[in-house]
């Protein structure tokens, strides 16, 4: 299995772009798809410059509805690719960031929904095997306040977001199992119990944003989420990968607590044979 970062907020491989969003390549023995697009057409211009062929990709998969995460997307409509695309059907629904100077949408470009792959889904699915989406997290342990100023548009009102949008790719390949969750809205802890509860196991690799990014300092209760997080992830049987919405300082915190089980994403990085 070959995995590629092509975009994340943080700079790597020099001459690669790096933007607030998140986009991998992962290449398997039947598959070359995309887990998440970035927020633009960055993720296609980093992807030339390593030599990546994005004509070939047969498979994106949107771990939920924002742009930061489905804004490639039309770039790759528009350079000619027509991939399988799966996402949940309720990534379509209007999402807005409410932000101090107002309500900021933050949604996917509607254009995506004319695809001719698109598949909404309404939950988990097997793909083939070697692919599955997971669906469906309903704990809230770990959950971050960062997610109280998203929300879901419903006429002229805006809702707490619930996040039954985000799903989580899970890639099988010689006895291994990558599980990447996107922002991971839901709480890593609760996704990862969603996981052991369908398949008895840990995943041995995951690639997931933790979304404990703030503007600002974390208060004592913030801080207590993230490093019982850590010192949960840290009991498991998995190599952990993070970044976008994770923050730096989240990172730092984490990784004081989890070491070498947790590594730090970045633009053009190639994780270690998988």
């Amino acid at each position: 299995m070959r995995i590629v970062c092509l975009i994340e907020n943080n700079p790597g491989r020099p001459g690669c772009r790096f933007e607030h969003g998140l986009g991998l390549y992962i290449e398997t023995e039947r598959h070359r798809l995309l887990a998440d697009t970035g927020a633009s057409n960055a993720l296609l211009e980093n992807a030339a410059l390593l030599g990546i062929d994005l004509s070939r990709v047969d498979t994106v998969f949107l771990s939920h509805g924002h742009y930061d995460h489905a804004g490639g997307l039309p770039s790759l409509i528009g350079a000619g690719l027509s991939p399988v695309l799966l996402m949940q059907k309720s990534a379509a629904l209007p999402y807005y960031g409410m932000d101090p100077e107002g309500p900021r949408y933050i949604g996917i470009d509607r254009s995506i929904l004319s695809l001719p792959g698109l598949r909404a889904l309404e939950g988990s699915f097997d793909y083939d095997g070697e692919l599955s989406v997971l669906a469906g997290f309903p704990g809230r342990r770990g959950f971050s306040a960062s997610n109280r100023r998203l929300t879901r548009k419903e006429g002229d009102l805006f809702v707490q977001d619930d996040f039954t949008h985000e799903q989580a790719l899970i890639v099988r390949e010689n006895g291994k199992t990558l599980l990447f969750s996107g922002c991971a809205h839901n709480g890593i802890l609760n996704i990862l119990d969603r996981y052991r509860g369908e398949y008895g196991a840990d995943p041995d690799l995951v690639i997931s944003g933790f979304h404990f990014m703030k503007a600002g300092p974390y208060t004592p209760e913030e801080e207590e989420t993230i490093l019982k997080t850590a010192e949960e992830l840290r009991g498991m049987d998995t190599l952990f990968y993070t970044g976008h919405c994770t923050s730096l300082p989240a990172f730092a915190l984490m990784k004081n607590v989890m070491g070498e089980k947790l590594q730090a994403l970045h633009s053009g990085l190639e994780l270690p044979v998988f």
